[in-house]
């Protein structure tokens, strides 16, 4: 037996594909086109003017309500679109937070840590490693003064 809401859903579709579909035909420039030539139809036969009168009426009566539900139908795929676009976007953000928050701890860290270095007394003692550690102000550590450059006098 089939499911009812399975008709209900098959007839909702068919119902706006077609509203879609009118939609596309009326917004078209052939519709524009043909419109056109109706409304001039009454300047060579004015004796068919009342007839083309109750015509255009119910073109009006149909594609009102046809381009509205049109227009429903094709906005819903954009709301749907704009709401996963959403979504992303807030994700993306909350990533965001959590990267400069990360940044700002780092950063922190870092001006703590030079504060500190900077409070601290000059050291004489410099220590590379555990095993190499040099007197800063012991002169026998001091690298040797450059020896003044000595040219070879030229003889003239």
């Amino acid at each position: 037996m089939p499911n009812p809401s399975d008709k209900s859903s098959l007839i909702r579709q068919v119902n706006d594909r077609i509203a879609v579909r009118m939609t596309f035909i009326f917004g078209s420039i052939w519709c524009v086109y043909a419109f056109l030539v109706f409304s001039l139809i009454p300047l060579a036969a004015p004796a068919w003017q009342n007839t083309l009168l109750y015509i255009s009426n119910c073109i009006q009566l149909v594609a009102l309500p046809a381009l509205m539900v049109g227009n429903a139908v094709l906005s819903q795929g954009s709301d749907q679109r704009a709401a996963e676009d959403h979504a992303a976007l807030i994700e993306i953000l909350n990533d965001v937070r959590t990267e400069v928050a990360a940044l700002k701890a780092v950063t922190n860290d870092v001006a703590r840590k030079t504060d500190e270095a900077a409070r601290h007394p000059a050291s004489e003692v410099l220590s590379i490693s555990d095993e190499a550690v040099i007197n800063v102000m012991d002169p026998e550590h001091q690298p040797p003064a450059p020896a003044a450059a000595t040219s070879p006098a030229k003889a003239e």
